[in-house]
């Protein structure tokens, strides 16, 4: 069981300036395992308690989707044992927390080439959503075996069927049309990419709907990262300002006027990724 707890600097956390949308490249299991002479599955297992406590924290503190980059489509390429592992993993976390994820009103969204994970896998991931189909808080959306050019591809021929049926006029297309293609594409674009164990790199992740995401990369190897280190991560994002291409002082102008303006003033920037 994780700490219910949050941790102290949560209390200087403004609310209003909190994201919506908190996605998460969980890296640095099998360096995690090396550095204590254990094998990477090892680094796997203990990252699954990362996955908890990160969850539940992100519940608490209201946070409305929360996106795990789980297991990408290059990840196919490493040794059959680890694959293996990793999709055992997977299983043993759909049956092990569908009770309480329900019980904590979390919906599971899943994106990716699903078609490629194993027939149990896939079943297992069919009927943890159909378990918590009612629910209506926190959006865990878990990316597995998924590559974000593949998205923008599967994207792409998506919009051409259209086209090729003649349900869309080829001079319709604009972003707004491409992005309602994109796996998910009612879920908000996220606000802050979280990346582990020092690497500073997307890694193909959701590449089309990180145009304006704020990013944050810490050294702490993801089996570590727990409720602290989301909160410090979070901490961060609220001292920054996005301005979507907008001049600060147009911003600093528009809260002084009417906060209520600038709120406005950013979902429109939002819309117009």
């Amino acid at each position: 069981m994780t700490d219910k707890r949050l941790p102290e600097l949560a209390k200087h956390l403004k609310r209003e300036l909190m994201p919506n949308h908190v996605a998460i490249i969980m890296d640095g299991n099998g360096r995690w395992a090396k550095s204590r002479g254990r094998p990477r599955v090892y680094g796997h297992r203990c990252g699954a308690d990362s996955v908890r406590a990160v969850v539940e924290a992100a519940d608490q503190l209201g946070i409305k989707v929360l996106s795990l980059y789980a297991f990408s489509e290059e990840n196919w390429g490493r040794p059959s044992h680890e694959v293996l592992a990793i999709m055992t993993l997977l299983n043993t976390y759909l049956l092990k927390e569908r009770e309480e994820l329900k019980a904590n009103n979390v919906q599971l969204r899943v994106m990716g080439r699903i078609e490629r994970l194993p027939e149990k896998s896939r079943k297992l991931l069919r009927e943890t959503q159909e378990f918590l189909g009612e629910c209506t808080g926190l959006v865990l959306n878990i990316a597995l075996s998924y590559g974000g050019r593949s998205e923008i591809v599967d994207a792409c021929r998506s919009v051409a069927r259209r086209v090729q049926s003649g349900e869309l006029a080829l001079q319709d297309i604009n972003a707004d049309v491409v992005a309602g293609a994109m796996y998910n594409c009612d879920l908000p674009t996220p606000d802050l990419l979280i990346r582990t164990s020092g690497e500073q790199r997307l890694s193909n992740f959701m590449l089309w709907q990180m145009a304006y995401t704020e990013f944050y990369f810490t050294e702490v190897h993801w089996p570590d990262f727990r409720k602290d280190q989301l909160v410090k991560a979070l901490y961060e994002y609220t001292r920054r300002q996005r301005r979507f291409g907008v001049l600060a002082e147009d911003i600093d102008a528009a809260f002084k006027a009417d906060e209520a303006v600038a709120d406005d003033l950013t979902l429109t920037a939002e819309c117009h990724d």
